[in-house]
């Protein structure tokens, strides 16, 4: 596997959905699998390829990853595969990765953050709307 020896060498991304009182909001996050700290983050009431473009835009100019220095992994969801996020990445000369088909595994990191975020600040609140 992939020897990680400092930051802005992996990039790992995902989306989850939080209930709110009348409906639900998606968040989208980049985080970086050497520190483990969030690059860039959105959230919306949509599960557009718009949510994962901005948290990806979010990390780039939070970063400002030198060109081909980082590997970009996530899930297959729509999202990722669409031609607009590919097209992003490449502009960026970001290396796309993804997981297998039906194998959560590969993208463990994200998958860990987004349960530990829910175990630690979603669960149990009552969020009103996506303000709150």
């Amino acid at each position: 596997g992939l020897q990680l020896t400092d930051i802005d060498q992996l990039w790992v991304a995902d989306i989850t959905y939080v209930h709110l009182a009348e409906e639900f909001a998606f968040l989208a996050i980049v985080l970086d699998a050497f520190s483990r700290k969030v690059t860039g983050w959105a959230i919306a009431t949509h599960l557009k390829a718009e949510l994962a473009i901005e948290a990806l835009d979010k990390a780039i100019a939070a970063r400002r990853p030198a060109p081909g220095s980082v590997i970009h992994h996530s899930d297959r969801g729509v999202q990722y595969a669409c031609a607009d996020y590919a097209a992003r990445l490449a502009s960026h000369d970001i290396q796309p990765s993804m997981s297998r088909i039906g194998n959560p595994y590969d993208n463990a990191k994200a998958e860990r953050f987004m349960r530990t975020l829910k175990e630690e600040e979603v669960d149990g609140q009552a969020y009103r709307d996506i303000d709150d």
